[in-house]
């Protein structure tokens, strides 16, 4: 009995051997000039010599001389050695080998490795035919197109025509240089994923990121983990950035923030826009936009909807439409849109303007504040049409009150220190002895000049066509106490930068930054290939050669 199985279990490996040696393609001779055996000198192996050519499943190989082992179904090759597979891949060397039963080449010595859309240069090179896929570890050059890739080692995947680099490789283009050490880069399409520290430079940008694509023909990015993008003396950084050379157009989404180094601004968001203009660049931010500028040594928070900077340095013209909202330490405000011109000096609040400067509400028609290019300190303020100046009163429960048909008041260190209301002018004014009220000063002309200190009103002036009269308190009837067109919006007062944003944008803003912290928990990955690159050759078909005329 156990003499029958072991013949069955011999019987089965006898098998299983025939059956692996029949799968096993042997090599070829096609050709050779000469052919001995020298087994003193070579044992096992066949020597030829002039006009090798060998074929084995799918590759031929040519040489000047060569040992073929035919037991081990191994051949190796002297002199103006080339290998070919199809039409697809050459290699040419001074030496090589190849194993046909492991399907495994070896060539060194000047290697150069081509197919139709790039050409390598190097040492040494292995390519496994089973996994498809060559390496070399000699340091290599790579020329695709316009590009040209150096590296001390790499890897070549012949059916996805993508290297893999996973030590130090450079790219470089007649327009930018890619460095990185962790690359995959497409010979077809010229698309590139870098993971790690990564670098593109070029004599306009520089771009850093830690994950991207970039497309080296479109000169198109797409940056995920710690990108940024420098223009001159602006960055933009977030966590998803767009860069598109050829268009001047760069974009972010989620915690974007662009930078200008020299013209002390910030703006922040959730997704932004940088147009690049002769005329100068163009900014557009969205989703909890603000913009910084710094004042002196105070910075002014500015927001809107939407935000949008146009113009050369030292000419920018800042606008924010709906809901314009801005706050700095000393005064805030509110509108429907505000336009901001650098050059001018001049920003002007539109729509049911209102700012708060200290203790003073000011509203009208159209706000226009001055500030001096110079100094970068606000200089004046006109209010045009329906000017009105509220201050509550700290002790009492009033209001004081100045009114006219337009005002125009003068700054000193930011503060408000002198109003004059033109046309229409009228005011009542709550007076106190210390604490003590002693009356309301109600009254009316063409003109009134205020002088105020520390933000409250200290003196009213009237001018031309006065009429005034001290009320005592028990004597001044509540009806008239409030000017027509009276509205205090003290619920609206900005008192801090976090108030320039509405509620609903507030939400969208710690969502966002939730979920950017949680992936950020997450442990880093390479990109997976995009769509536009897996169908690169689908969408991209190279031109049939044209029949030959007969």
């Amino acid at each position: 009995m156990k003499k029958l199985l072991f013949l069955f279990i011999a019987f089965i490996a006898f098998c299983g051997t025939s059956l692996t040696a029949q799968n096993t393609k042997q090599i070829i001779i096609e050709h050779v000039d000469f052919s001995e055996m020298n087994q003193t000198e070579i044992p096992g192996a066949v020597v030829l010599s002039g006009n090798v050519r060998v074929l084995h499943d799918g590759i031929r190989m040519t040489c000047n001389k060569a040992y073929h082992f035919t037991k081990e179904n191994y051949i190796k090759l002297f002199g103006n050695v080339k290998m070919n597979q199809g039409d697809t891949l050459f290699m040419d060397g001074r030496y090589a080998e190849y194993n046909g039963n492991k399907k495994f080449a070896y060539a060194t010595g000047d290697v150069v490795m081509r197919s139709p859309d790039m050409r390598l240069t190097t040492d040494t090179i292995n390519f496994d035919r089973t996994i498809q896929q060559a390496y070399y570890n000699s340091y290599g050059t790579i020329v695709n197109g316009e590009n040209t890739l150096k590296s001390k080692s790499g890897r070549y995947i012949v059916g996805q025509k993508k290297y893999e680099f996973r030590t130090a490789v450079v790219l470089t283009n007649p327009k930018y240089v890619l460095k990185s050490n962790h690359l995959d880069y497409y010979t077809n399409s010229g698309h590139s994923y870098v993971f790690g520290p990564s670098t593109i430079t070029s004599k306009e940008d520089f771009i850093y990121t830690e994950k991207g694509f970039y497309d080296t023909k479109k000169n198109e990015a797409e940056l995920l983990t710690n990108s940024y993008i420098r223009y001159g003396t602006r960055v933009i950084k977030g966590d998803k950035l767009y860069y598109n050379k050829p268009k001047n157009y760069s974009s972010g989404t989620n915690n974007v923030r662009i930078t200008d180094t020299i013209n002390k601004y910030i703006m922040e968001g959730h997704f932004g826009e940088i147009y690049r203009k002769p005329q100068g660049d163009s900014i557009v931010m969205t989703k909890h936009a603000v913009a910084k500028t710094l004042v002196e040594k105070d910075t002014l928070y500015t927001h809107a909807k939407l935000m949008i900077v146009t113009g050369k340095p030292g000419e920018r013209i800042i606008r924010g439409y709906n809901n314009a909202r801005f706050y700095k330490l000393d005064m805030s405000g509110k509108c429907d849109s505000i336009h901001s011109d650098e050059k001018k000096g001049l920003t002007q609040m539109i729509k049911r303007p209102v700012i708060w400067n200290g203790d003073s509400q000011l509203t009208g028609d159209i706000i226009h504040i001055i500030s001096n290019s110079k100094t970068e300190q606000i200089d004046s303020l006109k209010v045009l049409g329906n000017a009105f100046i509220i201050q509550k009163d700290t002790i009492g429960t009033g209001y004081n009150q100045v009114k006219g048909k337009n005002l125009y008041g003068k700054f000193r260190d930011n503060k408000l220190y002198e109003v004059d209301l033109i046309g229409n002018a009228e005011k009542i004014v709550y007076m106190y002895d210390k604490t003590e009220l002693f009356g309301i000063d109600k009254g009316k002309g063409s003109s009134i000049h205020l002088e105020i200190v520390d933000n409250k009103i200290t003196t009213a002036t009237l001018f031309k066509k006065t009429e005034s009269e001290v009320y005592p308190d028990s004597e001044f009837p509540e009806n008239v106490r409030k000017f027509r067109g009276f509205v205090w919006r003290g619920d609206e007062m900005i008192l801090s930068k976090d108030d320039i944003f509405p509620q609903e944008e507030k939400d969208l803003h710690d969502k966002i930054v939730k979920k950017s912290d949680a992936d950020k928990k997450v442990e880093d990955k390479p990109m997976d290939p995009l769509k536009k690159t897996l169908e690169y050759d689908k969408n991209n078909p190279q031109p049939k050669p044209k029949p030959e005329n007969p």
